[in-house]
């Protein structure tokens, strides 16, 4: 297979990234690239949202040079939106992680978005981006996954009723989660644990689980 380019067939909205604790999830993930990058770092971001994480990043570490990637210029225009114009220190670029530069890069995090691949695309992507971290350097992920030994129908249509704040309807959830499920490649968590590794990366240890949702740090 060549390499993957990440992203490249994800369709704009195919992700409610409505999941709890959001902000919260925003701030674990900068505390966790901030531990091993630099002061003046170079962080790759790809985010299937609105920007939030991005903002979130170039407000709390206005010395990093923020480089968000997606091939969708409409998610691209949202980003800008939500940033402000200008926004110094972050860059945004249409295109896959395997059109970014080859860095190294102090650090990646990439939420709700390795849940659209494959195994095979998943573990491409992964390896792609190991090549263009420092050694040391963290990944940040989230995305669903299905806990061990759950019923991953049950779990998201917790998330999905979750996330229709409005109503919280189980039955609409449930016939949601079905669809979703028809769409979207959701690994086991330990399947998606077994790939960070044999992309390279090391001390894979989750940090974050709400419903449908599990995030991960792993090491280059």
């Amino acid at each position: 297979m060549n390499e993957v380019s990440l992203l490249q067939d994800v369709p704009d909205g195919a992700c409610d990234a409505d999941v709890p604790g959001l902000a919260d999830l925003h701030r674990r993930v900068l505390l966790l690239l901030a531990e091993h990058a630099p002061p003046e770092a170079e962080i790759l971001v790809a985010d299937d949202s609105d920007g939030q994480l991005l903002k979130a990043l170039a407000e709390a570490r206005p010395a990093w040079r923020l480089l968000a990637v997606d091939p969708s210029a409409a998610r691209l225009e949202l980003m800008r939106r939500t940033l402000g114009d200008p926004a110094p220190g972050a860059r945004l670029l249409r295109g896959g992680i395997d059109e970014a530069p080859g860095g190294p890069f102090g650090g990646a995090a990439l939420l709700f978005t390795l849940h659209f691949l494959d195994v095979e695309e998943r573990l491409a992507a992964l390896k792609a981006l190991k090549r263009r971290l420092r050694p040391g350097a963290a990944l940040v992920v989230a995305h669903h996954s299905c806990p061990d030994g759950g019923d991953l129908w049950s779990w998201l249509a917790r998330s999905l009723a979750f996330a229709d704040r409005e109503v919280g309807d189980l039955d609409r959830a449930s016939a949601a989660a079905e669809a979703m499920m028809a769409r979207l490649p959701i690994l086991s968590s330990e399947e998606d644990e077994g790939l960070l590794y044999r992309a390279g990366f090391s001390e894979v240890t989750l940090f974050y689980a709400a419903f449908s949702v599990r995030g991960w740090v792993a090491f280059a």
